[in-house]
C-alpha cells in the first residue's frame, strides 16, 4: 500500500505520518511539502517501521500524477489555514487553497487515485442552533478568505466528482488543538495555551467569549483519516469531524486550571461571524467513527510540552 500525503510536514500531517507505520503495516508514506513554513523538525525521528519518502514539492507547479501514481489514496493536506491572517493575503490563499487543490485533484483523476479533501467547518456561517452537512446554502456563508476558498474547493472537487469520475471524500475538521511534531500556535485553542505559558493575556474576539465553536483533537483528526482509508470510504459526501463543541469561555477555564492567573484581552477582528452554533458529526459516526479525543487533555498536554520547553531554556537564556 502507498499513502500520499501533501502537506505531510503540518500540525495534522506530521502525527498521520507518525501513525501509519502502525496503524497500516506495510504502507509506503509519500510526503509532499513545499518546507514554506520550514517545518524540518517534522521529518526527524520518524518510526524505524516506517517506509517513507520525501519530495520537497508545491502543489501548485510539481507534476503530481507520477507521485500519486500507484498509491491507495492522496490525503490532501496542503493549504494556507491561517483564518484571521488569510485577509492580508487572499491571492495567495486562493491559489494555494483553490487552485492548489484543483491540480492535486486532477493529478488523482489521472493517476485512478481516491482523494480525501481536508476541508473546514468554517466554511458554516449560519444562525441554527446545529448544522450539518446537509444545511442548506443559506447556511453556508464562508466568513473569510481561507473559508471561501475551502468551500470552493469542495465545490470544484465535487464537480470533478460528477464530470470526471473524480473518486473523494471530504472531511469537515473543526478547529484543530493538541500536540504533534509540526503543530503551530495560529488557531484558538494552541494560541491560547501558548499566550498563557508566556505570561502574555490571552487574546480573545471581543464578541466570542461565549460563542459555541466546534473543535477537532489532533488525535481524532488523525484517526478520521486512518478511518477513510482502511474502509475506503470514498462515496464523494461530505463529513463533519467534531470532537467537542464548546465556548471560549470554558476553554479558558480550562486553560486557567494549568496555568493560574491569566487574563484575557479582547480584541477586533474583520472575521464577522458573530454567531453561535453546534456542528453535528453524526453523519460520521454513523459511517462507524469513534471520537477518542478530550479538550482537557489537549490543553493538559500542550501546556505542559510548553512549560517543558520553557523551564529548559530558561538556564540556557541566563547563561
Amino acid at each position: 500500500m502507498k499513502i500520499v500525503v501533501t502537506g505531510a510536514l503540518g500540525h495534522i500531517g506530521s502525527r498521520l505520518i507518525r501513525e501509519i507505520p502502525a496503524a497500516l503495516p506495510g504502507a509506503h508514506v509519500v510526503m509532499l511539502d513545499d518546507l514554506s513554513t520550514q517545518r524540518y523538525c517534522s521529518l526527524f525521528d520518524l518510526p524505524v517501521q516506517g517506509s517513507y519518502s520525501f519530495h520537497e514539492a508545491d502543489v501548485l507547479t510539481e507534476d503530481l500524477a507520477p507521485l500519486f501514481a500507484g498509491a491507495s489514496a492522496v490525503v490532501h493536506l496542503a493549504a494556507i489555514t491561517n483564518a484571521a491572517g488569510s485577509f492580508q493575503n487572499p491571492e495567495a490563499v486562493e491559489q494555494v487553497n483553490y487552485r492548489g487543490t484543483e491540480r492535486v485533484a486532477r493529478g488523482c483523476i489521472e493517476a485512478g487515485v481516491p482523494l480525501i479533501l481536508l476541508s473546514t467547518t468554517s466554511v458554516y456561517g449560519t444562525q441554527a442552533d446545529v448544522v450539518d452537512e446537509d444545511c442548506t446554502a443559506e447556511a453556508l456563508q464562508p466568513q473569510s478568505p481561507y473559508a471561501g476558498s475551502k468551500l470552493r474547493a469542495e465545490r470544484l472537487v465535487e464537480r470533478l466528482g460528477r464530470e470526471e469520475g473524480l473518486s473523494f471524500v471530504t472531511l469537515r475538521f473543526g478547529t484543530i488543538f493538541g500536540i504533534s511534531p509540526g503543530m503551530r500556535f495560529h488557531t484558538a485553542i494552541n494560541k491560547f495555551c501558548w499566550q498563557a505559558v508566556m505570561g502574555q493575556p490571552i487574546t480573545v474576539w471581543r464578541t466570542a467569549l461565549n460563542q459555541y465553536r466546534p473543535y477537532l483533537d489532533v488525535v481524532d483528526g488523525v484517526e478520521a483519516l486512518l478511518f477513510v482509508i482502511k474502509k475506503e470510504l470514498y462515496d464523494r459526501r461530505v463529513y463533519n469531524v467534531v470532537t467537542v463543541n464548546t465556548s471560549v469561555a470554558a476553554i479558558t477555564e480550562i486553560i486557567r486550571s494549568y496555568v493560574p492567573g491569566i487574563s484575557i484581552a479582547y480584541v477586533d477582528t474583520r472575521i464577522m461571524n458573530q454567531l453561535s452554533y453546534h456542528v453535528s458529526g453524526r453523519r460520521f459516526l454513523e459511517a462507524g467513527f469513534s471520537c477518542k479525543g478530550d479538550l482537557e487533555r489537549g490543553i493538559r498536554d500542550t501546556i505542559a510540552r510548553l512549560q517543558q520547553a520553557t523551564a529548559a531554556a530558561t538556564p540556557q537564556e541566563a547563561a
